[in-house]
């Protein structure tokens, strides 16, 4: 067959096989991206509030602590809400020693109490200065990599941070999916008027967010031969990032809908 015959044969069965890709994952996005959705999800912590820094906050929380069984990480999210009070941005600027003193008994998995009054302690040092979360991360740079970079070393600039501490907070310089960081970047920015995401944040695009990926994701997109995926790691997420781009440009990170569905829900 001459090259240049098979050449156009291969792309246009690549062209192909997108179209089916992209209308099977339609499909399983206009599913999952629903009010039915939050509830059994940890997304469903931020929306128990209304205020913005109580959902950044809450979000934050809930982004950290989601490794593991759904039903316990959001049971955990709800206990520190109540040990707040309720009022997350409120005991971060105007804690008592005594309120800091009931939460030395909360743990989650390996988040302890030692990590705990850091997270306070930073977000109460960011909140003093800043009315938003976003730029602690928009101020590092224009691309995603360099915002968790920079968000990274800002986190952990305040004096005598414990050590421990750094593996709850994750960064592309440790080749790390950031998948709890991706996701939370996705709760504030996409804006779609599903009612899931928040769409608070204004200076980074959806085109720019990264798509998070754990195992289960990593299962499905080798089911689909999305991408070689022969480890799970920063690069990883960028690849499955830009393959989503080529079916959309602008807002390639709702397919997280899909793909997190498809391995947690679907089994798949």
């Amino acid at each position: 067959m001459n090259i240049a015959i098979a050449k156009f044969l291969q792309n246009l069965a690549i062209v192909f096989y997108k179209m089916d890709i992209k209308k099977f994952l339609d499909e399983k996005v206009a599913l999952y991206n629903q009010p039915s959705f939050i509830p059994n999800d940890p997304i469903s912590i931020p929306h128990l509030f209304t205020q913005q820094q109580d959902i950044e906050i809450a979000g934050f929380f809930a982004a950290t602590f989601a490794w593991g069984n759904r039903t316990t990480i959001i049971k955990k999210c709800k206990e520190l809400m109540q040990l707040m009070n309720m009022q997350p941005y409120q005991f971060i600027l105007h804690h008592s020693t005594n309120d800091l003193k009931k939460l030395l008994s909360f743990k989650h998995r390996t988040f302890n109490a030692t990590d705990l009054l850091y997270f306070i302690a930073f977000l109460q040092h960011h909140y003093s200065k800043n009315k938003s979360l976003e730029n602690a991360f928009t101020q590092w740079g224009n691309s995603i990599e360099a915002m968790l970079i920079g968000f990274h070393q800002y986190f952990f600039s305040l004096a005598d941070y414990p050590e421990r501490t750094t593996k709850h907070v994750a960064t592309p310089t440790k080749k790390s999916t950031c998948k709890r960081l991706n996701m939370f970047l996705r709760w504030m920015v996409r804006n779609d008027n599903k009612g899931v995401d928040f769409g608070l944040w204004k200076n980074i695009s959806t085109a720019q967010l990264i798509c998070p990926i754990d195992v289960h994701v990593a299962r499905v997109v080798k089911k689909l031969q999305l991408i070689e995926c022969n480890k799970t790691d920063w690069q990883t997420a960028i690849e499955l990032t830009n393959f989503l781009k080529t079916i959309d440009a602008n807002d390639p990170v709702k397919y997280d809908f899909a793909l997190f569905a498809l391995g947690v829900e679907e089994k798949f």
